[in-house]
């Protein structure tokens, strides 16, 4: 089971009562406190990346300087630019594994 971090852990009877949830057919499961989703519902959903935030982290890094100034001639926000266009680079890469 993946680890999720800031949570308590399970205790055994959680853990029981999960599985026994898990073996139940979806029709035996009361999901009437969770109404079905409409059109109107997916309409005004927003996608997860627009409130998303990951954490930063403060690095050193070494990188060549005809790239660094590249990078700064687009302004403001040259260290904003470098992680997106490494986090585009990242999630093609991901999709390609996929």
């Amino acid at each position: 089971m993946k680890t999720v971090h800031g949570f308590p852990e399970m205790t055994d009877e959680q853990r029981k009562r999960l599985a026994a949830l898990a073996l139940l057919p979806d029709d035996q499961i009361d999901t009437s406190d969770i109404p079905e989703w409409t059109m109107e519902d997916f309409a005004k959903a927003l996608p997860f990346s627009d409130f998303y935030k990951p954490r930063k982290e403060q690095i050193t890094a070494r990188i060549d300087a005809d790239v660094l100034a590249w990078l700064k001639a687009h302004g403001r926000g040259y260290q904003t630019l470098m992680n997106s266009l490494l986090r585009k680079e990242m999630m093609e890469e991901l999709k390609r594994q996929n």
